[in-house]
């Protein structure tokens, strides 16, 4: 992997926008002081994520941003962006160039970005941290650092050679796994804490559960009997309306035929009554008849009688003496006085002979005409008894017909008696049907369940044969078990189904912070084995990465030096104490030197000592080093550091001021052997460093206060002057 490019634009005195293209070995950087030179060392180390404004010369965000001058106006926004070739996937993302920007705005906001895809800067550093890249690395030595590496304390040392060695990525893993382990020990403290709350609780929800589950028992008796039972009865209840309705069905259909015959026997009796009573026209007829015959045959009679009284008197006349005198009749032959009657029209003016033989011709006239009567008579007697016999026939139909109402009405009330009944079973029946649907009802809020459903599943399952009959009086002991099973659940109480759910909840709730905490635990003991695979892994690649840079860090001294020798060691620093000193509190810190950082000792922390030896010089302490030797060292120590895990890029931001021309030389010529594992980026102002660079840009101001950028290649311009 290495560098392509740098785009800054907005970034310090870059107000516009400039590229870098490094696409040479070692690219050198020139300008006069103040012309934003090493503002390029620290845009670069701005993308990286640099988040300390001191090490970017600056108080905020803004700051950052170019201001502006007399005849260019500020900007807005501020951004850098570096571009990787990552053909060699070292870069642990899929792509061939990768691009890593960095913005920030006039309010100070930042945001990041990878390949045009914004990102937290964690995920930057990450994904830089695996090819040992970041904002204050090694990699980049900013003017004025140089000396840093010496003038660090030990446990600073240690950090820079940790991030030398690329082992921050370990560190970073060791850091999130001690913050996990921790949040899961707390989260642990926090789940056995739960648990003991609810212990208590769960121990009396146990004793409830065992009370409840006797009255779940007692409800799933209660229910499997109640099935059995409300199958039964409403089995019995379904027979017995069926009974009743068809028995209601049939006295109706009865009593419409009866009350059809006993319409028909009243009409037959009206009728009767209406031929055989007093009021009978024909009758009446001829016994009118037969009383004007009679009458007219008395009168006849009558006028027979005064008729044969006249012939009688007629002949009397012959015995009958008239006293001229006084007018007194008497008999010729005895003398006794005859009272007779004036005459009547009977008498003619013949003589009695004469008037016998008139009266006689109108006897026989009477009598003929008293004959026709008497026959005429008869005739209509006969008529009358012919009637009344017809009559007294009609009058024993009526009678028939009056026994047969009676008894049709007798028949009617019995039909109706049995419809009464009817109505009053139908009443019962409807009751018996309130009391089953209650009573299912109740038992199936006691039990939960839904009894009557049940029942009915019991039905269907039966309707492809017939439900066997329960006799009464085993239904009548069912019920009472059903009621007495009823008391017993009721006199439970509110102990049922709701303690059972809470116990459940409440036991699933701590099964689950069981499984939580075994979980947690294992999370744990994991986090705790995987700290201590990275530590041993840590100590391990930082023995091996020290023994590397004490090797070359040899090298580059004695080759720097013409000779001496360089050496880096571990120190054992022992946890700072407080002391107190003439009233005033101070930390105190000891350290002792040490070969190994897993001896067990605690708490201590391991730094990194510095220990040189310059050739015919018996100097071994950098105390005692002067300025030139000071950089020597440094240089010296920035090399070795850089090709145990050679970066992709190197920055040296002037390191090289403080030498002379015979070091200088040297320098060079080190910068020649680094440029074959790592790109070189060089601000300098010496010659003999411009020398060993490919590519020189130039960094000039004018007058706008605008940084501008002059580039040339020392191959093309040795060719263009010759």
């Amino acid at each position: 992997m290495r560098l392509k490019r740098l785009e800054i634009n907005g970034f310090k005195s870059f107000g516009k926008k400039t590229l870098f293209d490094f696409d040479s070995p070692i690219t050198a950087i020139v300008g006069p002081n103040g012309s934003g030179k090493s503002n390029v060392a620290e845009s670069l180390r701005w993308v990286l994520g640099e988040q300390s404004m001191k090490s970017l010369r600056g108080k905020r965000g803004e700051d950052l941003i170019f201001s502006g001058s007399n005849s260019a106006p500020r900007q807005n926004r501020a951004s850098v962006s570096l571009v990787f070739d990552n053909g060699d996937r070292k870069l642990p993302i899929e792509f061939d160039e990768v691009s890593v920007e960095r913005e920030v705005e006039r309010d100070g906001s930042n945001t990041y970005s990878v390949n045009g895809s914004q990102v937290r800067l964690r995920d930057v550093i990450e994904l830089l941290s695996a090819v040992s890249l970041g904002p204050s690395g090694h990699h980049i030595i900013s003017q004025g650092e140089a000396d840093r590496v010496l003038n660090a304390n030990p446990r600073e040392r240690r950090e820079i050679l940790e991030e030398a060695l690329g082992l921050k990525i370990y560190q970073f893993k060791i850091a999130e796994s001690s913050k996990r382990l921790e949040k899961t020990q707390e989260n642990v403290k926090q789940v056995e804490s739960l648990r003991r709350e609810i212990a208590p609780h769960l121990k009396f929800l146990k004793k409830q559960v065992e009370e409840a589950q006797k009255v779940v028992a007692m409800k799933d008796e209660l229910a499997m009997l109640a099935v059995e039972y409300f199958v039964a009865e409403g089995a019995y209840l379904e027979e017995l309306e069926k009974g009743i309705k068809t028995e209601t069905h049939t006295a109706r259909e009865k009593l419409g035929h009866v009350e059809k015959e006993l319409s028909a026997a009243r009409k037959a009796l009206e009728e009767a009554d209406r031929e055989t009573g007093g009021k009978n026209p024909k009758l009446t007829e001829l016994e009118n008849a037969i009383a004007n015959a009679r009458k007219d045959k008395d009168e006849a009679s009558r006028l027979l009688g005064r008729l044969e009284g006249k012939i009688e008197s007629t002949k009397v006349e012959e015995f009958v003496l008239v006293d001229k005198a006084t007018g007194r009749h008497s008999c010729r032959y005895c003398g006794q006085e005859i009272v007779r009657t004036p005459r009547s029209d009977l008498e003619g003016p013949k003589g009695p002979t004469s008037e016998i033989g008139h009266l006689e011709k109108e006897k026989q006239t009477l009598e003929a005409k008293l004959a026709s009567l008497s026959t005429q008579e008869r005739k209509l007697i006969d008529e009358l008894d012919a009637l009344r016999v017809a009559l007294s026939s009609k009058s024993e139909e009526a009678r028939v017909a009056e026994r047969r109402l009676y008894e049709l009405k007798s028949e009617e009330s019995s039909v109706r008696a049995e419809l009464d009944k009817l109505a009053l079973r139908e009443s019962s029946y409807k009751t018996e049907r309130e009391v089953f649907t209650r009573d299912a009802h109740e038992v199936s809020m006691l039990t939960g369940k839904n009894v009557l459903s049940g029942a009915n599943g019991r039905e269907a399952s039966g309707k492809s044969g017939s439900l066997p009959s329960v006799p009464r009086n085993e239904q009548h002991d069912k019920r009472k078990r059903l009621e007495r099973l009823k008391i017993k659940v009721e006199d439970a109480g509110g102990v049922g189904t709701d303690v059972v759910r809470e116990f459940e909840e409440t036991s699933a709730r701590d099964e689950h912070l069981a499984t939580e905490l075994a979980d947690l635990e294992k999370s744990a003991t994991s986090l705790t084995q995987l700290m201590s695979e990275l530590r041993e892994t840590l100590e391990v690649k930082f023995k091996t990465g020290l023994n590397a840079v004490n090797e070359e860090f040899d090298k580059y001294f004695a080759q720097l030096f013409g000779g001496g020798k360089a050496a880096l060691s571990v120190l054992k620093m022992e946890k700072r104490e407080k002391v107190m000193i003439d009233g005033e509190e101070f930390e105190s810190e000891t350290s002792s030197e040490g070969g190994s950082s897993r001896d067990g000792t605690s708490p201590s922390e391991w730094g990194i000592d510095i220990t040189v030896s310059l050739p015919k010089k018996k100097i071994k302490g950098l105390e005692m080093l002067s300025g030139g030797e000071r950089a020597l060292t440094s240089i010296a120590l920035i090399f070795a550091l850089s090709q145990v895990n050679p970066p992709s890029f190197l920055v040296l931001d002037e390191t090289d001021a403080a030498l002379d021309e015979a070091n200088s030389r040297r320098y060079g010529e080190i910068l020649s052997l680094l440029s074959s594992k790592s790109q070189l980026i060089v601000i300098t102002h010496n010659r003999e460093t411009m020398s060993h660079a490919q590519v020189l840009y130039g960094v000039t101001m004018s007058a706008d206060s605008i940084s501008k950028l002059l580039s040339i290649r020392f191959e093309e311009a040795q060719v263009f002057a010759k």
